[in-house]
């Protein structure tokens, strides 16, 4: 578990990693030992290609990301999960709040490509937006894709999210500008069917 050193948090969320179990996966906290998983997830050009980081090389990179990831938390500043499959243990991606605001955030995912298409994230990020409902208080929850991620923004379809517009040169990764399309989904949307 983190060593947090805040003694009061702005959201009791953040007091402890919340893990969060669903039928086939048990979302967690990345410990220092799921690096190589980490390295592995993200050194795969497949995942990399609509990222906003190059593939990794070295597993450093993913040490240093499972730390920023920790830091995060601690400031209470976003959430990121590692999807472990139950069955085996193996961490077979991330999804999380990349940034929470009072009633806001915004998701962000991967899942190596060997468990694309088995439902995987759609599970997670099932979950994930519940808790980020119930637990954060969210109103609204945002995300953002490349323009030809095609299989991204129709799993957010498929969870509910309706897009939003086209956000001109958002971002800037990989030595370029990205037009990212933005989706969202609302609490209400969210049990409208409940």
């Amino acid at each position: 578990m983190s060593n947090h050193y805040n003694s009061t948090y702005l959201n009791p969320v953040f007091a402890n990693f919340p893990e969060i179990e669903t039928e086939r996966l048990l979302l967690r906290e990345l410990m220092p030992e799921d690096a190589p998983a980490i390295y592995r997830l993200f050194s795969d050009p497949l995942v990399t290609r609509y990222y906003d980081l190059v593939s990794y090389t070295n597993m450093q990179q993913a040490e240093e990301l499972i730390d920023f990831f920790d830091e995060s938390f601690e400031l209470e500043r976003a959430i990121r999960w590692g999807i472990e499959r139950k069955e085996d243990g193996e961490i077979m991606g991330t999804c999380g709040y990349v940034w929470l605001r009072t009633h806001r955030g915004e998701i962000g995912y991967d899942l190596h490509s060997s468990f694309w298409r088995q439902g995987y994230m759609s599970e997670a990020l099932d979950a994930i937006l519940d808790f980020g409902f119930t637990e954060f208080g969210l109103n609204r929850i945002e995300a953002q894709t490349m323009l030809d991620n095609v299989a991204s923004m129709e799993l957010l379809r498929s969870l509910g999210f309706v897009e939003e517009g086209i956000l001109r040169q958002l971002e800037y990764f990989k030595d370029a500008f990205h037009d990212m399309r933005l989706f969202s989904l609302l609490r209400q949307d969210y049990y409208a069917d409940s």
